[in-house]
């Protein structure tokens, strides 16, 4: 598989640290190397937080190397320059993609940086042609978050796909988006 060109940079609005301020933060999301030494220490904490809250054989995260290979492309949010997150967009075949590795670091929780590393990656989804994005997270109330993130864009569950299994660790979710 082949990465294909894409926008290079994009910055959207997101919510202030506090709440009752009004001044709006830009987040700058543009792709990146997860290999970066900027970027490598919020997908080690990424890495431990799964194998914390998961059995090792429900861990499906990605290192920098997998985030790195030829089929994914894979996007970092910066606040002034500051990694504030990171999503990935696996290409399943030309016509679906997996959402991987969505990690907001801890420091920008609340902020709309998870938000807008998702409407990015389906920005490219929808670019790309696919008719289908997928994904896969933990069922633990950890995850509860991300559900709520997830189901708030129109994602919904669905039967394991691609070369998973089903697991009652794992919630698998999808989305129209052709």
């Amino acid at each position: 598989m082949v990465r294909r060109p894409y926008p290079e940079r994009v910055s959207s609005d997101v919510h202030p640290p506090q709440e009752g301020l009004r001044e709006r933060l830009r987040v700058e999301v543009a792709t990146g190397d997860p290999t970066d030494p900027d970027v490598a220490p919020l997908l080690a904490e990424h890495l431990d937080d799964m194998r914390a809250t998961s059995p090792p054989e429900s861990v499906h995260a990605l290192d920098g190397a997998g985030l790195a290979g030829p089929a994914v492309t894979f996007w970092v949010a910066r606040l002034d320059g500051t990694v504030a997150g990171c999503a990935a967009l696996k290409e399943l075949s030309p016509h679906a993609g997996e959402v991987k590795s969505m990690r907001t670091a801890d420091s920008a929780r609340g902020r709309g940086i998870g938000t807008a590393l998702l409407r990015h990656l389906l920005a490219e989804a929808r670019r790309r042609g696919y008719g289908a994005v997928f994904l896969e997270t933990g069922t633990q109330p950890y995850f509860a978050p991300a559900h709520r993130l997830y189901r708030a864009h129109g994602f919904r569950e669905c039967p394991p796909f691609g070369d998973y299994v089903l697991d009652p660790n794992s919630l698998f979710m999808t989305l129209t988006v052709g």
